[in-house]
């Protein structure tokens, strides 16, 4: 059996594993399934997972948009419902990109092993964390994806990756990559998203671009339910906003694989950065004051 083909079927059984826990606690709590607006929430769901499919990452964007609109009661469940809400829209792309995208199977399942593996780790130390800890976090995150996304909107992390060819990895690479990965796929449950450093560690490594896609997707498709899990257990997520989130990225990942597969992202990349610093000052002000408001009333 392939590397490639294991790969695939661990997709199989988390695809299998996060219908079965997120079914199971949306059957369970069937009675309080009000929390935010479906519209709105589906509608944000379907925009971030078509440009997901096309690369741009919906991590970032889901968290601005769903902190514009107030969708979420507070920012302590903005972890957990990005996990919950986008692991099947992202496990449709990873089925669609490894078939179409030849990578070397034992690279990309050691890869994908390591992000789980991180997520485990990550998702039990960010459910812990409370809603001013989080709003420091996801400040910090939104950060450092925008900055992420101005080096590759800039061209400096395509630089990187030009005139590589390699489709797998080997030796101290191999080990380097899945540490790194293991990092990435722990930092993913805190709203720093895998895709933009996993293109930027594909590239240094020597690998063709292309290659990114099926690692980076099989990485973040691996992984959520993994860390949904922890989320779901401890009610650290908001549902109807999962449900909304689920059915419009899945239909915005058919809709762009199907009838887009590509188009000029330029001006939509530039202002996703725009807003995303926005809201990473804002959330990062209002989870400060909170630590400063504390302080105070201890002393």
């Amino acid at each position: 059996m392939s590397a490639t083909l294991i790969t695939q079927l661990i997709l199989v059984v988390m695809t299998i594993y996060i219908v079965v826990i997120f079914g199971r606690d949306l059957i369970i709590h069937r009675k309080d399934l009000h929390d935010g607006n479906p519209i709105v929430t589906g509608l944000i769901g379907f925009v971030t997972n078509f440009f997901d499919a096309l690369g741009i990452g919906s991590y970032a964007p889901t968290t601005m948009l769903l902190k514009l609109t107030k969708s979420l009661k507070n920012d302590k469940l903005l972890p957990g419902t990005l996990t919950v809400a986008c692991s099947i829209p992202v496990l449709v792309e990873a089925f669609l990109y490894i078939k179409s995208v030849q990578v070397e199977g034992t690279t990309l399942l050691s890869m994908v092993v390591a992000a789980v593996l991180g997520s485990f780790f990550g998702s039990k130390v960010v459910s812990r964390l409370d809603e001013k800890k989080i709003q420091v976090a996801m400040g910090i995150a939104l950060g450092i994806t925008a900055i992420l996304m101005i080096l590759s909107a800039t061209g400096v992390t395509a630089a990187l990756g030009a005139g590589n060819t390699a489709i797998g990895l080997h030796g101290w690479k191999l080990w380097f990559s899945c540490f790194v990965n293991f990092i990435l796929g722990g930092l993913m449950t805190a709203g720093i998203g895998l895709y933009a450093p996993c293109l930027a560690l594909v590239y240094l490594m020597g690998m063709n671009p292309l290659v990114t896609f099926p690692i980076m997707m099989a990485s973040c498709a691996a992984l959520m339910p993994v860390a949904a899990h922890e989320f779901i257990k401890k009610n650290e997520y908001a549902r109807m906003p999962s449900i909304a989130i689920t059915i419009g990225g899945c239909i915005g990942v058919f809709v762009a694989v199907t009838f887009v597969k590509s188009m000029n992202l330029t001006m939509l990349t530039w202002l996703v950065i725009i807003v995303m610093i926005y809201t990473s000052i804002l959330m990062l002000v209002e989870g400060l004051r909170k630590f400063k408001s504390q302080a105070k009333t201890k002393n």
